[in-house]
């Protein structure tokens, strides 16, 4: 599928800091995510009156209280706008706590040929000098770039993959990163500079989920540490869910006491993924895991792939 380069760009809006307001514009933490509408936020931003823009308001939260009802319908709103063959490419303004893993799903569940550019800001529209303006019009910029595809994030200047991009940092504007990988390029005064691929890959389908949110599988995260006994895991394994991620020291050890139990989860038929709690890295092969690796996948990212993985298997 191809975009129009002279159709319209879609911005859906779901909350988020790029849309609070504080009472103080000096309070860049005390504020109230989501008070402003997608169209308010577009229409702050002058400089984007030279694209053919489409505004559409599918939720309005803070990004921590996303769910899964809120996921299904952004990623039928996105198929929806991606298939129209005028629509360019498709903006969504996001909270940043979960952006990375609403970024990862709707690319591990869409692949889409299009641009899906996630945007966000870590101060409130309120603020005496907001970042949100400045991200909304370079996400718009690389949605307008001809030949770009895939679900990415563009916050501080930087562009990143949707399958990397993780929050790096709890309160500087440039909080965004992608690990290893480093960003896929920079948008510099209203250009794009590309340094990677864009990210690729083979969609999962709109089919693969339930009709309803209450049908997605259950999957939670236990953490290996010091003194970790495995009981929360024993626990968890005794309940319906099913899949675990346990996110380990360093290569993705784990504890032998967690281990065990995790083990023993995954013979009764709970789906287990391991990981690192380190911030950059790959869960790195020894030969001797006892427990499958979710190779770089971040903890979150890997949940959402371990759900994914679930629903596409029926």
């Amino acid at each position: 599928m191809q975009s129009n380069e002279h159709g319209p760009i879609v911005i859906l809006g779901t909350g988020g800091t790029i849309a609070g307001t504080a009472a103080d514009p000096h309070d860049n933490v005390g504020y109230r995510a989501a008070q402003l509408g997608v169209a308010d936020l577009v229409a702050a931003v002058p400089a984007l009156a030279r694209w053919p823009l489409e505004t559409e308001q599918v939720a309005q939260l803070d990004s921590k209280d996303m769910d899964f009802g809120v996921w299904q319908l952004l990623a039928q709103r996105v198929a929806h706008h991606l298939a129209r063959p005028e629509v360019r490419g498709v903006v969504v303004t996001h909270g940043t706590d979960t952006l990375e893993e609403t970024a990862y799903f709707l690319h591990r569940l869409l692949a889409p040929a299009k641009p899906v550019v996630m945007v966000a800001a870590m101060r409130p529209a309120s603020a005496l000098r907001p970042d949100g303006p400045q991200n909304l019009l370079d996400a718009v910029t690389v949605a307008a770039t001809p030949g770009a595809r895939g679900v990415l994030a563009v916050l501080a200047g930087q562009v990143h993959s949707g399958l990397e991009v993780r929050k790096a940092h709890t309160y500087r504007l440039d909080a965004f990163g992608s690990g290893d990988a480093g960003p896929l390029g920079y948008v510099e005064e209203g250009r794009l500079r590309q340094l990677r691929d864009w990210p690729q890959g083979e969609p999962l389908g709109l089919a693969c989920l339930p009709a309803s949110p209450a049908g997605w599988p259950w999957v939670e995260i236990v953490s290996s540490h010091a003194g970790a006994d495995g009981r929360w895991a024993a626990a968890l394994a005794g309940l319906p869910v099913q899949g675990l991620v346990v996110v380990g020291t360093g290569n993705g050890t784990v504890h032998e006491r967690l281990e065990a139990e995790l083990v023993r989860a995954q013979a009764r038929g709970v789906r287990v993924l391991r990981c690192s709690r380190c911030a950059e890295g790959v869960v790195v092969p020894t030969g001797r895991q006892a427990l499958p690796s979710a190779g770089a996948l971040t903890p979150w990212k890997a949940r959402v792939e371990l759900m994914l993985q679930l629903m596409a298997a029926g």
